[in-house]
């Protein structure tokens, strides 16, 4: 008695134990895999005790109603009798408890521990959730489908030979001597059923997997398919000869229709395919498709022929898991892409409109349109391109979060190793954009302008972020980077020739014989009488140095015709050559050796005295005398 009270209080302490930790909170998905492991260790720890604990009241309950039933045979001693009716009462209420508690442990294990499938072969009969002995239940779930393997084997299997031998811990299933299974308490609590029940359960699961299993190898329906599998082929080979039928029909009428379908393909004058080639090239497509049809259909048909026999099914399967599981993959994935892939579109389209309207007004400012102090229409178009970039931009950072991949290590060291090859792969040609910018907004020049860059003289027919392009006057086009005209200086003579005038200008030398008033009048009328100059401003003269034998005369004229100015120096000196000749000026340098006494004075005649005559010029031989 005082062991069963001991037994009883140790019983009620540990209920009470197990209701505390029912009634707390069920840990949370982020415990580690220790606490784990160590929660399913303790669980199962106390449900073997439990069992432990039935056994022995099992025992116990037996031994008191034998005594009860002789004492009551007897018909003695009724003060024994009552204790051992008190006694059994008490047994049954803690073999009541102890239930309880084990349906309790199996709830907490139910939180860790996962089933073991029983698979003899495709199907899955039953999980095994529970220990038994010295067996994890994924030993037990191993051992009970090797033994239905052993009971398919069998030729002379019959299921009633397939019994439930039941035993006070335990159900055993068994086949003559041979122990199938073996069903405890702990394994019907796991289920929430009764252990007679579950037993009956799993014998039916088991002799209906070997009926089938006899079926699907019996000698009839392996002839059946073997005649399927033999229909299959004949099916396979009809489609075979429809496919190559078909395509050599597609083959005979390119051919036919050679002239009318194939006229060569051609980029401006160079004829890339002609007819011909157009035609092997179409056809060699035709005969690579029905490869591809051919592969496709035998692919096709070995999942099939596999699918027909049962020992092979799980080759069948695997062929189709080659398509059906990238398939299946890409469209998940594809799926899944799509919140991320509606966020790109909406967000491409709505800087595809802030980009419709900055290029709105970049045409209104460059039409002359839209006018903004201090911002020239020239301008419009490189602000527009530079916008435009940082738009882009922006818009690379905004979806770049949304693209597929873009968090592996792989896609981020791609794009830093990119960044790094444009980055030290371009220092020239970023430069050249740089420079290409300042002289934008510097507006040194524009298309059209006749400027010299350095030693080049000539016509701005292209310029962009990189290079500036110039055409001279013998029509030879010159490349000049950015950076090189940063570095040096450059003379427009466009840029002021429309409004204040570009001033030609050209140098005549005289001598001191002629008028110096004279020679201004006469550079003036040939300036007046040049093709191209203007007759307001006014030409003028400019005596620029007085030299030892004649003085140079700088004649200055209007143009604003920049782009002519060889034209306009030929015609300048043509007509300063005919007013010279027509007044009778030799137009040329005089240098002279003087012999003083017998020459005039160099100077204006209006300067020489009237009465003045040159003294003769006096030659005496050595032998003459006075």
């Amino acid at each position: 008695m005082r062991i069963r009270f001991w037994c009883f209080l140790l019983l009620i302490v540990s209920l009470l134990g197990t209701a505390k930790r029912v009634g707390a909170q069920a840990p949370a998905p982020t415990l580690r895999d220790s606490v784990r492991t160590q929660a399913l260790t303790s669980d199962t720890r106390q449900l073997r005790q439990l069992d432990s604990l039935r056994r022995q009241n099992t025992e116990r309950l037996a031994q008191l109603q034998q005594e009860l039933l002789t004492l009551k045979g007897a018909g003695q001693n009724r003060t024994r009798e009552r204790e051992l009716v008190q006694e059994l009462r008490t047994l049954q209420w803690v073999d009541s408890l102890r239930h309880v508690r084990a349906r309790q442990r199996i709830d907490s294990l139910k939180q860790y521990a996962r089933g073991y499938p029983v698979v003899p072969h495709h199907d899955t009969l039953f999980y095994v959730y529970t220990k038994l002995g010295p067996f994890s239940p994924q030993e037990r779930a191993n051992l009970i489908a090797e033994k239905v393997r052993r009971l398919e084997s069998d030729v002379f299997f019959r299921p009633d030979s397939l019994r439930l031998y039941p035993s006070e811990q335990t159900i055993d299933l068994m086949y003559g001597a041979l122990v199938i299974q073996s069903i405890s308490d702990n394994d019907a609590l796991w289920l929430d059923t009764s252990r007679d029940s579950l037993a009956v359960r799993f014998r039916t699961r088991i002799v209906q997997a070997i009926a089938v299993y006899k079926e699907e190898h019996s000698f009839y329906n392996i002839l059946k398919e073997i005649g399927l599998a033999l229909l299959v082929l004949v099916v396979f080979y009809f489609i075979i000869r429809l496919v190559n039928q078909f395509f050599r029909w597609v083959r005979l009428r390119l051919i036919d229709r050679e002239e009318t379908w194939f006229r060569g393909i051609k980029l401006g004058a160079y004829e890339l395919f002609t007819p011909r080639r157009e035609l092997d090239a179409a056809l060699l497509l035709v005969n690579v498709l029905r490869w591809v049809v051919i592969f496709l259909m035998i692919y096709l048909v070995l999942p099939v022929l596999f699918s027909i026999f049962p020992g092979t099914q799980n080759v069948a399967d695997t062929l189709l898991g080659y398509v059906l599981t990238p398939l299946r993959k890409m469209l998940l994935a594809l799926w899944n892409y799509l919140p991320n892939l509606i966020t790109i579109v909406v967000v491409v389209t709505v800087f595809r409109y802030i980009l419709k309207g900055v290029y709105f007004l970049k045409e209104e400012i460059r039409q002359g349109r839209l006018t903004i102090q201090g911002f020239y229409p020239d301008w419009a178009n490189p602000t527009y391109q530079i916008v435009r970039v940082l738009i882009f931009a922006f818009l690379l950072v905004v979806i770049f979060p949304y693209l597929p991949g873009s968090d592996s290590p792989i896609f981020k060291g791609v794009s830093v190793f990119l960044g790094f090859l444009f980055t030290f792969g371009s220092a020239g040609s970023l430069s050249n954009i740089v420079a290409g910018l300042v002289l934008t907004y510097m507006r040194a020049y524009k298309l059209g302008d006749r400027v010299k860059i350095g030693d080049v003289t000539g016509d701005i027919i292209e310029k962009n972020l990189l290079v500036t392009r110039i055409r001279t006057i013998k029509n030879e086009e010159i490349t000049i980077p950015n950076s090189s005209i940063m570095s040096s200086y450059t003379t427009n003579y466009s840029s002021a020739a429309p409004t204040l005038g570009l001033i030609v200008h050209t140098t005549v030398t005289m001598g001191y014989d002629v008028p110096w008033q004279q020679v201004h009048e006469l550079l003036i009328t040939a300036a007046l009488q040049a093709e191209g100059i203007l007759p307001e401003p006014k030409p003028f003269v400019l005596q620029t140095s007085l030299d030892d034998y004649y003085v140079s005369y700088q004649l200055n004229a209007y143009t604003r015709e920049a782009s002519k100015q060889a034209l306009i120096y030929s015609s300048l000196h043509q007509h300063v050559q005919d007013v010279c000749h027509a007044a009778g000026i030799e137009m040329m340098s005089p240098h002279f050796r003087a012999v003083r006494d017998a020459s005039a004075p160099q100077m204006p005649p209006e300067y020489v005295p009237k009465d003045f005559e040159p003294p003769k010029f006096r030659v005496e031989g050595l032998g003459d005398k006075d």
